[in-house]
Parts: structure tokens; sequence; C-alpha cells
């Protein structure tokens, strides 16, 4: 199959020229995601060096050879400054201008701008490079989930590869006739050909990326509480129910809630309220077992649900947290009681199997937490069938105790009952 190198180079700047223009349209509908306006640069400036280069012979040679390549080094020099816009890393555009200058420095030298070989081999290490750098940027932030990466990661990486291959083809390719125009190579068709590909591909995985990363701030958004910053109620109770459903040990479910809240609403102002939740939900945070699942449940109404935890073990965590948040007093309101009534609920044997419902152990534990309120409230009941004698310790706790583990909280060593 014959391939005309011009024409290919043509198409490959509408093409790059279409796909730059759709990177900065999206970018206008979303201006926090600069990773957009820099492809789209990267691209539109790709399609003004096609055009040079497919000049070649029509304009000067320092302008289609020296000029076209130095823009389009710079234009892959761009891209990976969008990469590492997109992972959210320091942006260097000096490294697009270093090999910029490099190029041009490079074409001051007559023996290097006369010989084609040499001009092939340093612009294809420098574009390969920029490529592979970008490729590199990708595969660093796979920590964030995003199905689309490892598609960018193998296109940039091919196409460093692609252009790399040119160095040791370059090197053993036979000398071009005088008057050889670079235009009628093959290879050059087929570069050309493989760059009109890599630029339709690549705008696709980068597009398929901001479209991945933007529905995950989403979910992580309705998945979490605003203000506390801990798990929402649906995300709670889809991660209690998966937890339930993958072990067949026992699991605890502890229901909070902060006595007389609305008082403190009242007297203080919903701003001192908002801070009586975050210092809760950090006290709370601090005492449990990284496993923990832990929500909002709405209001000044929280859950956890720890695994492994029969019920004198979820018994005594939930008192260490009702003393630990007892003894809360922030500095600007002494006056200030913040006490909080804990219902725990723990799986139950049905015949060989434990019981693994959610909604079950939510409603025994609310029971629990009724009861509590019920009887005067800063206290830890058990569900009924789960009821055993509390600790002694656990009603009267030690004056001044401090727990150090629980950052930024001073603790009065009160401890009355109200």
């Amino acid at each position: 199959m014959q391939l005309d190198a011009p024409t290919l180079l043509v198409a490959t700047a509408l093409l790059t020229g279409m796909v730059g223009s759709l990177f900065l349209l999206s970018w206008s509908q979303a201006r926090t995601v600069r990773a957009l306006a820099i492809w789209g640069i990267a691209h539109v400036v790709g399609a003004f060096a096609s055009c040079l280069l497919a000049l070649r012979g029509t304009l000067p040679d320092w302008t289609s050879i020296g000029i076209g390549n130095a823009v389009m080094i710079g234009a892959y020099g761009l891209i990976r400054s969008g990469t590492l816009a997109f992972e959210g890393r320091p942006l260097r555009f000096w490294q697009a201008g270093i090999g910029v200058g490099v190029w041009l420095a490079a074409c001051l030298v007559p023996p290097f701008y006369e010989s084609a070989p040499a001009r092939v081999m340093l612009a294809s290490l420098l574009a390969g490079g920029f490529c592979w750098l970008s490729a590199v940027d990708v595969w660093r932030g796979r920590a964030e989930p995003l199905v689309s990466r490892y598609p960018a990661v193998v296109i940039l990486g091919a196409y460093a590869a692609l252009y790399w291959l040119r160095i040791p083809l370059a090197m053993i390719q036979p000398a071009p006739p005088p008057g050889f125009n670079p235009l009628q190579s093959p290879w050059l068709a087929w570069v050309c050909l493989a760059a009109m590909l890599f630029s339709l591909a690549l705008a696709f995985v980068f597009m398929a990326l901001t479209k991945e990363r933007a529905e995950l701030l989403q979910r992580r958004a309705a998945d979490t509480d605003p203000l506390t910053g801990i798990a929402s109620r649906r995300a709670f109770v889809t991660r209690a129910e998966a937890v339930l459903a993958g072990t067949d040990r026992p699991a605890a479910l502890l229901l909070f809630d902060l006595d007389h809240f609305k008082r403190i609403n009242d007297a203080d102002g919903h701003a001192v309220g908002d801070g009586v939740l975050v210092g809760f939900c950090h006290t709370v945070q601090a005492l449990l077992p990284g496993e923990a699942v832990f929500g909002r449940m709405g209001g000044e109404e929280f859950a956890c649900l720890l695994r492994d935890r029969e019920a004198a073990a979820a018994l005594e965590t939930a008192d260490l947290i009702r003393r630990a948040v007892e003894r809360l007093s922030p500095e600007s309101l002494p006056h200030l009681s913040i006490t909080v009534s804990i219902g725990v609920a723990t799986t139950r044997t049905q015949g060989r199997a434990l019981e693994r419902d959610l909604d079950t152990l939510l409603r025994r534990a609310d029971q629990a937490l009724y009861e509590a309120k019920r009887r005067g409230r800063n206290r830890v009941e058990p569900a009924l069938p789960d009821r055993t004698p509390q600790p002694r310790a656990a009603a009267f706790p030690e004056r001044g105790t401090v727990r150090p583990d629980v950052p930024g909280l001073r603790l009065n060593g009160q401890g009355h009952r109200t």
C-alpha cells in the first residue's frame, strides 16, 4: 500500500487541530481541570508543526525543518506538562523549553543540520522522551482507581518506543541521494500515520480519564458527610452490609446520639454545634480500630460497625468512647457539657449461622439507645438479648484522665453524669 507523507501530514494537522479544539471546548466547561487546557494547546501547537513539516520544499528549509521540528518537540513537552497537571504535580513548562532549546541549538551546528540521520535521532530522542515521561506520570498516579489510566500508559509508552525505534533505523539506513526529499520516504509516511492514530487514541483516553475522575469525585462527595468528613448514611449502610456479608465472625453495631444537642445549638449557636459534631467524630475515630465502619446517620446520630467483636468487647469499646467524649471541654466554652448515649447490638446465632441483617442490628441498637436515653443519658446500654453487667469502672471514670491518642482535645476530668 502506497502512503503519501505530505497528504498524511495535512490530515494529521487537521485531526490534531480538531482534537485540540475539543480539549479546549471541554476545558471551557470545566475550568478547574487545567490539564484539558494544556492538552488542547499542545494539540493545536502540534497541528501547526504538522503544517510546517508538510510544506517542506515550499517553505525555506530552516522554517520547515528547524522551526517545524522545534514546534513539534514543544507540543510533546506540553503534553507532558498536561499529565503533570492532571496528576496534581507542579507544572514543568521549562522542560518543554529545554527540549526546544536543545533542538534549535543543535540546528545551529552545520554538521548536525546537514545530517538527516542526526536530525531524526535527536528529534526522536526528545519527542519519545516526553512521551515516556508522560507515561511514567500517569503510572505513578495508579493509586487513584481510574480504568483508563492503563490504556493511557500503554499508548504513551508505545508511542515513545516507536519514536526511539527510529534512532537505530536512522543509523543503519543508507544515506539518501543528493536532492532527496524526505517527504517521499515511506518511513515518514508510516510515522505520520502512527502520529495521526496516536492523537486520536490519546484524545479518547485523556477525555476518559477526566470523565472517570469527575465521576469518582461525585461518588466520593455522595459517600462523605460534608461537615464531619466521615461516611454518609448511604455509604455507611453499603460498607456495613458488605462487611456483614463477607465475614462469619461476630460483629457489633454501636449507635451514638449526642445528649441535649438541640440545647447546645440553641444556647451557643449552630457554629458551636457543628464544632461539637466535628470534635466528637475526631474523638471516636481516634479510638476506633482501623477496620471499623463509622458514619453519620443524620443530625447528631452516628453509627459504627465493629468486626470480630463479642458483646463484652463491644461494650468496653463503647464505654471507652463515652468516657472520652464526656471529658471534652472546649477551652473557649468551659461551661459546655458534651455527653453521648450509646446503644450496642451484636450479631446473634440463628441455628448454626450468624445473623447478618444490618436492619435488624440497627433496630436492636436503636432500642438500646432509647433505653440509654430513658435511663438518664451519658451511658451505654446493650440490646436486650446481649444485656450483660457493665464494668464498674465504666460508670466511675478516674478524674483527670488524659488520652494523648485523641489529638487536639483536652480532658477536664469531670466524671459526673447528666
